[in-house]
């Protein structure tokens, strides 16, 4: 009669007991979060288990995760130290991205603050924002290092969040005189002409996104004011032909969606002083059938030229609720498997 295995108990050489000491007691409750609840997120994450006592955090577990956690807490400490709040967003991005992070930090004069750990912060009205993954950080950084920077990969991964980020933050600063985000009002599954209300109001809930992303950077009647006075424009990607958007960060959303005549009339609307963020999903084309995906045609096109970069995610990138990650990886999963399955002949009747 066949036993099932049964996972052994743990023993004292894999479960171990490590104590950190927080000098600040009112700190060390923001870290703690309401009724603790950035422990149970860092215990949930990292498979440990943290226990208070005063001034101290006691963290049992295997030795790599209690090492991790360790770091994460000590990091987010010094996080609070420097009086910025702790956020679950911030308790992922550490536990994403380590807080040993290398690579070569911003160039004079961009508006990013490399502060302990290495991280990334782009600053706005409202907020700080900071990459949650190494992918993310990359993006960012091309986003203003180069005049043309391309972000692709699955929905939730922050792609259009940190251009406009990023657009914001150059606004405030003075390096574009103006923010233009766009979008193609393609159909997906619904007629425009169907929806109520004159041209804008059909056309507005494809802009949508770009205006949520907005309120996020820019106070309410700081955002009408800019937007009343064309220093801000959101408008659909038919709207841009014939104009040349110089000293503007531009942003072009939901890229796949442009057909390859509008890919070229958009990318040489980029004019003198500019910046241009190009940003689409490959796997949600909603284009007419036999239309070509203008984002698939830019990327065999334009791969390798100077001043422009490409910038890729994956599930990993995903910083939505996690179940998004898992619902991408199982249509990706199940799109490899169609691929590999051999096509059958039709059989005829």
């Amino acid at each position: 009669m066949a036993t099932s295995a049964l996972t052994p108990p743990p023993t004292p050489e894999t479960v171990r007991e490590v104590l950190i000491e927080f000098p600040d007691n009112r700190l060390l409750i923001d870290l703690c979060g309401e009724y603790d609840r950035n422990l149970a997120d860092i215990e949930q994450k990292l498979s440990v288990q943290i226990i208070r006592r005063g001034n101290q955090l006691v963290i049992h577990g295997e030795e790599a995760a209690q090492q991790e956690a360790h770091e994460v807490l000590q990091s987010l400490y010094e996080r609070l130290e420097s009086g910025k709040a702790v956020e679950s967003g911030d308790i992922d991005r550490e536990i994403r991205m380590g807080t040993a992070e290398k690579g070569t930090g911003p160039r004079d004069g961009d508006q990013l603050e490399m502060f302990k750990g290495g991280h990334i912060e782009i600053k706005t009205k409202k907020k700080h924002v900071e990459p949650r993954t190494d992918a993310q950080k990359a993006y960012v950084q091309s986003l203003f290092q180069n005049e043309l920077a391309f972000g692709i990969g699955p929905a939730g991964t922050g792609k259009t969040y940190l251009a406009v980020a990023v657009g914001v933050s150059m606004f405030i600063s003075g390096e574009v005189d103006r923010i233009i985000l766009s979008r193609p009002a393609v159909e997906a599954g619904e007629k425009l002409g169907y929806l109520p209300g004159d041209m804008k109001d059909k056309v507005d809930p494809y802009m949508q996104p770009l205006y949520d992303a907005l309120n996020d950077f820019l106070p309410g009647k700081m955002l009408a004011k800019l937007i009343e006075e064309k220093k801000i424009e959101i408008a659909p990607l038919a709207f841009m032909r014939g104009r040349t958007l110089a000293n503007a960060f531009v942003v072009l959303d939901e890229a796949q969606n442009a057909s390859t005549m509008q890919m070229k009339m958009f990318l040489t609307r980029l004019g003198e002083g500019s910046r241009m963020a190009i940003t689409g999903d490959r796997s949600q084309i909603d284009l007419p059938r036999g239309v070509q995906s203008g984002l698939k045609d830019a990327e065999r096109l334009l791969k390798g030229t100077k001043g422009i970069s490409f910038n890729y995610f994956t599930a990993d990138d995903v910083v939505r609720h996690p179940l998004v990650a898992a619902i991408i990886k199982a249509y990706d999963a199940d799109a490899e498997r169609a691929m590999a399955e051999p096509r059958r002949p039709s059989q005829k009747q």
